[in-house]
């Protein structure tokens, strides 16, 4: 007699991508238009709705939220022997977006509560950068996990210091800080719809900015910097960033769809902190005044005193169901490849990465998933219990 076969499982995804019939049928639309290179229809009609949403004059399309970013960065003169502020809790893409115009990142910490920059340390740091004689050009703060930067606290402070901001709200599309939507604050927005974000355009980018000039040459740039003759004409360097017309089609599907996925989101975010309530030693991260966010990533934040256990004992839990958990993004400070960086820290990176541990997300899991995450979490905790 042979051993039955193993049970094969499907695996469950931090942030898996939500497409459904109207984005088939958007793309499909598309290609039927013939317009599958960059550019065309769909791409402008996504400029214009995503203007609209997020409260812009403008908006330009692009291949990445990285490319948004490094096109920004350009506009507001980054360069070799510039410095530019961002958090040293992010992702690798806002550090890198800034090397690429070969400016020098200083990374600032967090507030412990949210994750967002510190708008006390941020002053800080731009009175000590600036009595140095250091040229900061801009400041890029970072909506975190959905949560909005407190940009009424944030804003004031660069202007005091007559520094723009660019905003990174590559994870924050459909959250809102103060009635204004993420991507409508500072000189210019980074928004990203990468495969695992809150919408998705599978990759692809765009900046959003109130000021027509900034538009044009994030454009112009975005195109190989081509001059407008009947030959190819370069008088300075550009890039290949400009979005499909058949991924801006997926775009537009999803922005449909936005405000239900984000709901989809939030009420798994509520079902983490009924099964984790009264858990000692363990809360939901960025849960308390989160009504304006849309809970891209859900986390946990766990005192492995009060709880008994480690957050990673609970991610190796997840891991051995096949269901994919990660620890909050390791701070820029600690990544080996800005090693010797400049950094203005409180500690709170460091404890965030430490303790926290975001879990499967995604709009896209099915009732059984979100049950089975659920009672994966809830088997967890009853035998540390």
């Amino acid at each position: 007699m042979t051993d039955a076969p193993p049970v094969q499982r499907e695996r469950i995804y931090l942030s898996a991508p939500d497409v459904g019939s109207r984005e088939e049928e958007l793309v499909s639309e598309a290609i039927r238009s013939g317009w599958i290179a960059p550019l065309g229809p769909m791409v402008d009609e996504f400029e214009r709705q995503m203007a609209e949403r997020c409260g812009r004059r403008h908006a330009v399309a692009l291949s990445s939220g990285t490319a948004a970013l490094h096109l920004s960065l350009l506009n507001v003169g980054a360069a070799a022997g510039t410095v530019v502020v961002v958090p040293t809790m992010t992702f690798a893409a806002t550090a890198n977006a800034v090397v690429y115009t070969g400016a020098e990142p200083v990374f600032v910490d967090c507030d412990p509560l949210t994750g967002n920059l510190d708008a006390q340390l941020l002053d800080e740091a731009l009175t000590t950068l600036q009595g140095e004689g250091a040229d900061v050009v801009a400041v890029v703060p970072v909506d975190l996990m959905g949560r909005c930067v407190d940009y009424t606290r944030i804003t004031p402070v660069c202007d005091q210091h007559g520094i723009p901001v660019i905003s990174d709200a590559a994870e924050a599309v459909g959250a809102s800080h103060a009635g204004r939507p993420a991507g409508s604050f500072g000189l210019a927005a980074a928004v990203s719809f990468n495969g695992n974000k809150i919408m998705t355009t599978s990759g692809g980018g765009m900046v959003l900015t109130d000021d027509a000039s900034f538009a044009d040459r994030v454009r112009y740039l975005s195109t190989q910097a081509r001059q407008p003759t009947v030959h190819y004409e370069h008088t300075e360097i550009g890039y290949n960033y400009r979005l499909s017309n058949v991924l801006a089609a997926l775009g537009l599907a999803q922005l449909e769809r936005l405000d239900a996925m984000i709901s989809r989101r939030r009420a798994l975010r509520e079902q983490y902190a009924r099964v984790f309530a009264g858990v000692e030693g363990v809360r939901i991260f960025q849960r308390d005044g989160d009504e304006a966010d849309n809970c891209w990533l859900s986390a946990v934040l766990v005192d492995p005193a009060a709880a008994g256990w480690e957050v990673d004992d609970l991610r190796l839990a997840l891991t051995q169901r096949d269901i994919e958990s990660r620890p909050l993004w390791k701070p820029m400070h600690q990544q080996p490849v800005f090693a010797g960086a400049r950094s203005v820290l409180n500690g709170a990176a460091d404890q965030l990465f430490a303790t926290g541990l975001t879990l499967p997300s995604g709009s896209a899991l099915t009732p059984a998933q979100c049950e089975q995450v659920l009672t994966v979490v809830d088997d967890f905790l009853e035998a540390r219990h």
